[in-house]
């Protein structure tokens, strides 16, 4: 299953918020959708759930429109919506029968992932009565209770321990693998990382990047280096500007590594060569990966 985005343009009143957002997301895969506060990832959202409708552009699933009453929805929203005087097992039934379910199949559904989700013991009791951490594992359990087609996690980790987040992590692997399509929206990067082979960055409405994120970040690697040149040296960063300037340009630093551009008709070789004739020999010397986080702040930053 394939679900495709195109254009899609909204506005409130004549705020236009959204400036044509495209992407595509196929089952058994995740994308990250990435943006600041205020980016439009929510807007984009509620308008996949037929929350908001659209001013123009179009939604599709293997190229037929998508309505979103057609297909179970699992959504886990960053603001939680579940009652908290109503008991735990008790909403959730009733939440999966609004999204198509029968009671007998709610029930059933309800009672695997309380169970799954370790929180089995706290069915009748009243949400309001869990930690903050079982309470987001009860959200979790209605994102996922109607055996839902699109699974839409924004901020799942909020208020997860080690422990838990490894629950979750194993849960939204087990999503992934039996074919949902699955759009994960979070702050932290580094659990984009470990789903997500596509991302969608959006900043001010738009997109600024997108696609595969192994190859996005070969492309943000090309031609730089990351460069230790050792405890001894004060200034690794002004070393290299003074005794390298002519090969290197200096884009940043990680730690106590210096990251390089190196400048048009130098190798890696001619580098290695100047290095050791300049007596500046490197404690560390390779190709720079950048974080997904390095790559976010570079095209949604204050500067951007």
């Amino acid at each position: 299953m394939k679900l495709e985005v195109k254009d899609l343009r909204k506005s409130f009143g004549d705020k236009e918020v959204l400036h044509g957002i495209s992407f595509s997301i196929e089952s058994g895969r995740a994308l990250g959708l990435l943006g600041r506060n205020g980016a439009g990832k929510t807007t984009t959202i509620r308008i996949l759930m037929d929350v908001f409708r659209a001013n123009s552009g179009t939604i599709t699933v293997d190229g037929k429109p998508f309505h979103p009453r057609d297909f179970r929805i699992g959504y886990l929203p960053e603001e939680r919506g579940l009652y908290p005087k109503k008991g735990v097992q008790e909403q959730l039934i009733y939440l999966a029968q609004l999204r198509g379910s029968s009671r007998s199949d709610a029930k059933r559904q309800s009672e695997r992932w309380l169970k799954r989700l370790g929180v089995e013991e706290y069915a009748q009791r009243k949400l309001e009565t869990l930690s903050k951490g079982n309470q987001q594992k009860v959200q979790l359990a209605q994102t996922l209770v109607c055996d839902p087609d699109l699974v839409i996690l924004d901020e799942p980790f909020s208020g997860l321990d080690p422990v838990n987040s490894q629950i979750l992590k194993d849960v939204i692997r087990e999503q992934i693998e039996a074919g949902k399509l699955v759009i994960f929206s979070s702050h932290q990067m580094s659990y984009v990382e470990e789903f997500c082979e596509d991302i969608v960055l959006i900043n001010h409405g738009e997109i600024v990047l997108s696609g595969n994120l192994d190859q996005i970040k070969r492309e943000y690697g090309h031609n730089r280096l990351v460069i230790s040149l050792g405890a001894e040296y004060q200034e690794p960063e002004q070393m290299i500007r003074d005794y390298m300037g002519d090969l290197l340009h200096v884009v940043g630093k990680r730690k106590d590594q210096v990251i390089a551009e190196m400048k048009e008709g130098c190798t890696r070789e001619l580098l290695l060569k100047e290095f050791l004739e300049r007596n500046l020999v490197p404690e560390e010397y390779g190709n720079y990966e950048p974080s997904l986080t390095e790559i976010f702040v570079e095209k949604a930053g204050d500067q951007a």
